[in-house]
């Protein structure tokens, strides 16, 4: 008789789950779609591959669209983009924005925008340019900027990688900041951004801590700086050698910093002032 309670048991106990499991709405993971550029796209796929980027990889949803950190560029940019500067195309000004977006910044808004063409290919950046003339304007990016694009973006494949640097004394850590466009956001010897912990707070840290910012720049979230959280790249990780990280490091928090000069003294600082948008 126990025994029979025991398997009533376990079988009501399985149909009870098995029920659960299948009354629960199940999701199915998309895959991401496959990308194939060409010249030969008519304006319109263009834009609209440009629109998954945008909304996407591309991360630009981060800050466009809130109103806070960028403008909204979302119906209206393509309207206004030939009247930013004189003499200059819309096209042209898209493209400048994308590639050097602290050349031109809106009244009311921070320079937190770094080179978008570390992050993507030239062909990529041109279908950006599409989606972002069909909000209000008219496409006018065309088979010959988008031929000249792959071509760059195939010359660079095709490249030998650089080599990579093995001697700490190679690397010039303030070099390495400005060629990264950290000071868009931080500040470093009182000039640079105010929109992240500048560098001298770094000073004193857990060499370990600060890694973790530079790689994944969510781990820890300074509240001082949490309106911008989310908007440092996770790719520097990638972008730099072991090497030029540790020079990084150990220049943020004391050291020498491959000849270049480490940033005066300052207070030792909890950790959770290093974050945010860092």
């Amino acid at each position: 008789m126990t025994n029979l309670k025991i398997l009533f048991t376990v079988v009501a106990t399985l149909a009870v789950f098995t029920f659960v499991a299948n009354v629960i709405p199940q999701v199915q993971s998309a895959v991401p779609r496959e990308i194939v550029l060409n010249a030969d796209m008519p304006p319109e796929e263009l834009a609209a591959i440009g629109e998954e980027i945008y909304a996407g990889a591309g991360g630009c949803t981060a800050c466009h669209g809130l109103g806070t950190r960028a403008p909204d560029l979302l119906g209206v940019v393509g309207g206004v983009c030939a009247t930013r500067v004189p003499g200059q195309s819309c096209k042209d000004y898209l493209w400048e924005s994308l590639v050097n977006p602290t050349a031109y910044i809106v009244e009311g808004f921070d320079p937190i925008m770094i080179d978008q063409s570390i992050v993507s290919s030239q062909a990529e950046l041109w279908t950006l340019v599409a989606f972002l003339q069909s909000q209000g304007g008219e496409i006018t990016v065309n088979a010959d900027d988008f031929a000249a694009a792959l071509a760059a973006d195939d010359a660079a494949a095709s490249a030998p990688p650089p080599v990579a640097v093995t001697d700490l004394s190679q690397v010039d850590a303030v070099a390495l900041i400005t060629a990264q466009g950290c000071l868009a956001c931080h500040a470093l010897g009182g000039e640079g951004g105010m929109v992240a912990p500048p560098f001298e707070e770094l000073r004193g840290q857990d060499p370990a801590f600060v890694l973790e910012g530079i790689v994944d720049p969510m781990a820890t979230i300074n509240e001082e700086y949490s309106t911008f959280a989310g908007t440092m790249p996770t790719i520097f990780g990638d972008l730099m050698s072991p090497v030029e990280l540790d020079v990084l490091v150990d220049f943020f928090v004391g050291g020498a910093g491959g000849g270049a000069e480490a940033p005066g003294d300052a207070a030792e600082v909890p950790p959770d002032s290093v974050g945010g948008s860092r």
